[in-house]
């Protein structure tokens, strides 16, 4: 870190930590953070840097530091938890992920651990052996995995979430690039399978963000994490008509960030939280209530 983003680093840190300051909270949960492991890492950067098919633009990464001091940057900011949120792209690498992401939480404490499945044979083994041991939450990723989330090699996997209340954090919105295996329709599908599953859509699912809130509206299970859907980088503002919704939702809506493949800063999406308008209240349960109530009480203990 150059000695002139460090300046702008220390700047943002006490911004962020006003924020959470001044409405009481001991500090943020933040649902959608990224640490992979570092072949897999700078893969993923390639695309954004390249601007590739699932990405669409150009995407400059703004907090492209090493892991020690990206956490040391969360840890500053007040970010109290957060997960890895690995996402296989193909068959035969969950377990690889699965491992690094295990081993990576046993040494952070602030890491929450998590896994991450694909459709194939052996899905249903590893992610009940997954969730006997204690797994935080998984991530998928249809996007990049093309895949709909209810293809029958998943059908075990989700029955095993659903009897264990395991949720999945789940990229099935179509931003920032749509492809036959984004929207609401295969989730739609699976939910009306597997009522009872514990989902929580990134991005708000946008751009199809309506949609997924009435599913969050139809099934009590389903959650929205609120990563990039309000920056005007990733397709814009929210339909004001949203704005009431996402605000009865109160309990069901999720602070996440992903950092670190922002392309603005951390604080700003803190700030567009803000402005829609919803209140101190709205905002405590998202930026902190809602994750240890979907994750359980343990959650805030680190």
């Amino acid at each position: 870190m150059t000695e002139l983003v460090a300046a702008e680093a220390q700047a943002e840190v006490a911004e962020v930590r006003a924020f959470w300051e001044r409405l009481g909270l001991p500090g943020l949960m933040d649902l959608h953070v990224h640490f992979l492991p570092p072949p897999i890492e700078r893969a993923v950067w390639r695309e954004f840097d390249n601007g590739g098919e699932l990405i669409g633009r150009s995407w400059p990464i703004r907090y492209r530091f090493d892991a020690d001091e990206r956490l040391r940057l969360l840890r500053a900011f007040g970010v109290r938890r957060f997960p890895t949120l690995p996402y296989a792209h193909k068959p035969g690498v969950a377990a690889f992920l699965n491992d690094w992401s295990r081993d990576f939480a046993a040494e952070v404490p602030e890491a929450l651990w998590t896994a991450t499945f694909y459709p194939e044979p052996e899905a249903a083994s590893y992610v009940e052996g997954l969730v006997r041991d204690g797994v935080t939450l998984f991530k998928v990723h249809s996007q990049v995995g093309r895949f709909h989330v209810d293809d029958p090699l998943l059908d075990p996997v989700w029955a095993i979430l659903e009897d264990s209340a395991t949720p999945v954090v789940a990229h099935v919105g179509s931003g920032p690039v749509g492809t036959p295996y984004t929207g609401p329709e295969a989730m739609a599908r699976l939910l009306r399978a597997h009522p009872r599953l514990k989902v929580l859509v990134a991005h708000l699912g946008a751009p199809e963000t309506a949609d997924f809130v009435t599913l969050a509206e139809t099934y009590d299970g389903v959650h929205l994490d609120t990563s990039m859907a309000l920056a005007p980088f990733f397709g814009g503002r929210i339909d004001d008509g949203l704005v009431p919704r996402l605000g009865a939702l109160r309990e069901r809506v999720v602070y996440g960030s992903d950092y670190p493949t922002l392309p603005f800063r951390y604080v700003d999406q803190l700030g567009w939280l803000a402005d829609l308008g919803l209140g101190d209240d709205w905002l405590r349960d998202v930026c902190w209530h809602n994750a240890v109530r979907l994750l359980g009480p343990g959650v805030a203990d680190s």
